[in-house]
């Protein structure tokens, strides 16, 4: 079975706006999952491909994947033991080409309750994230132990489709608002604004993203 997934957005960061597309074909095979993908493919002066990438996936096991444009492989290992009776997901991350590794975990406190952890083997630094679930509203505190700063999420679910998130980033004074709706019957809708208060009042930074799936 084949499943696509294509996205489109448009940006206004820069000075002058750009059209960028990603997407996705994965194939199920068995117990396997193979996937191609391709993001930052740029339309707006002229087709440009990068990131071209190809994987193979055992969900909840192993992946590797090749980055064609940098040609560098990626292997991850990822396993679930019980820590005091709670699960705690862990994955073994590492880039050849770039000589970089993580370990990542995930500890599942209760069905609202979540700590994630991020820790570079080569660097040393950590990221350290809590997750809250209170009815429709998702509180997401994090802290990076590198550049020693707190980051702040709060997502506000409405009715089944629809969600606004609200985030700060302390290091770079970064405020963010994300607007994400389902579509029907698949697919979904994303637009975000971005104000850097370190460069005082201005207009909002704005992306517009859509993504389509489709089954074949």
């Amino acid at each position: 079975m084949f499943n696509c997934s294509f996205k489109g957005r448009y940006d206004t960061a820069s000075a002058s706006a750009t059209n960028v597309a990603a997407g996705t074909l994965t194939l199920s095979a068995g117990d396997l999952m193979l996937r191609a993908s391709m993001s930052d493919a740029i339309f707006s002066t002229g087709p440009s491909f990068s990131d071209l990438s190809f994987s193979v996936e055992k969900p909840g096991a192993f992946s590797i994947d090749y980055d064609l444009s940098e040609k560098d492989f990626e292997f991850q290992f990822m396993n679930t033991v019980n820590v005091l009776e709670k699960p705690l997901h862990l994955a073994y991350t590492h880039a050849k080409g770039k000589n970089r590794t993580f370990l990542d975990g995930t500890l599942v406190l209760s069905g609202v309750n979540k700590v994630l952890a991020s820790y570079a083997l080569d660097s040393g630094n950590c990221k350290l994230k809590y997750t809250r679930v209170r009815g429709p509203t998702t509180f997401e505190p994090s802290y990076d132990t590198a550049i020693k700063s707190w980051d702040l999420a709060v997502s506000q679910k409405f009715w089944d489709d629809c969600v606004l998130k609200a985030s700060y980033k302390t290091s770079s004074k970064v405020l963010g608002l994300d607007w994400t709706m389902k579509g029907k019957p698949s697919g979904a809708y994303k637009i975000s604004a971005s104000l850097n208060l370190l460069e005082g009042l201005q207009v909002p930074k704005l992306t517009a993203e859509s993504t389509w799936n489709f089954d074949m």
